[in-house]
């Protein structure tokens, strides 16, 4: 059976705590807050039921549930792609803020002209009216491109989340099969740690780390490019 240990509450109640990986501004990356705790409910979910209770020594084996992730190489391709697409919703930012700052410098010539003393009220009264129109038109594509940026980036988000829960389903299975096989009789994530960042698993004696085999298992039909690692790039704002 594929466990993870539980803590417990100040008001006594059980609960299971995940894998926990920092929390990034940056979209593009896996970990956001959605994905975060679609982790730490992955991890903490119980893997497998391989045997009922059994006399005699118990089989025991851990695996590190984060290095599978991390390492699997879809999880590498699944980065890149949303780095693409991230790089997609930066370059259409950019160009509205291009707009947004002609705009800006147009106000600036404007209202240099309005302070002019010796301008005439009927020509000040035209130019006021054009910096008003401007300003308004600025105003309005700021806050289209704000509306344009929360909509892809929870677009984007909603996939990755998407995206994660069938890694993480595979890799679950891979181990359940594996605890099946090898008839172990648990399975513990090692990776797992309490609310005060402290591993659960301090030790284990006779235990098997299932962990390295499970990814040569895991990367066996891995492209060679998909191992090589994308770095995640700035947000658009």
């Amino acid at each position: 059976m594929v466990v993870r240990p539980e803590s417990v509450d100040a008001a006594g109640h059980r609960r299971h705590d995940g894998l926990r990986i920092s929390e990034i501004r940056n979209p593009q990356s896996f970990p956001m807050r959605p994905i975060r705790c679609l982790l730490a409910a992955a991890f903490a979910t119980v893997l497998a039921a391989t045997a009922g209770a059994q006399q005699g020594k118990l089989n025991i084996a851990t695996v590190d549930m984060q290095e599978l992730f991390k390492e699997y190489y879809k999880t590498n391709e699944a980065q890149k792609q949303i780095n693409v697409e991230r790089a997609r919703i930066q370059k259409d930012n950019n160009e509205r803020l291009t707009r947004i700052r002609e705009l800006e410098e147009n106000l600036d010539n404007l209202r240099k002209q309005l302070e002019d003393p010796a301008l005439a009220d009927s020509k000040k009264q035209t130019l006021f009216k054009d910096w008003q129109t401007q300003q308004q038109e600025g105003i309005a594509l700021d806050r289209e491109r704000r509306e344009f940026l929360q909509r892809r980036n929870q677009a984007l988000n909603e996939k990755m989340v998407q995206r994660m829960k069938g890694i993480l389903e595979e890799i679950r299975k891979l181990v359940e099969e594996k605890a099946k096989v090898d008839d172990y009789d648990y399975v513990f994530d090692k990776s797992g740690v309490s609310t005060s960042q402290v591993p659960f698993l301090l030790h284990t004696k006779d235990a098997t780390d299932i962990t390295s085999g499970l990814l040569k298992t895991l990367n066996k039909d891995a492209p060679p490019e998909s191992l090589i690692k994308d770095e995640p790039g700035k947000s658009a704002e």
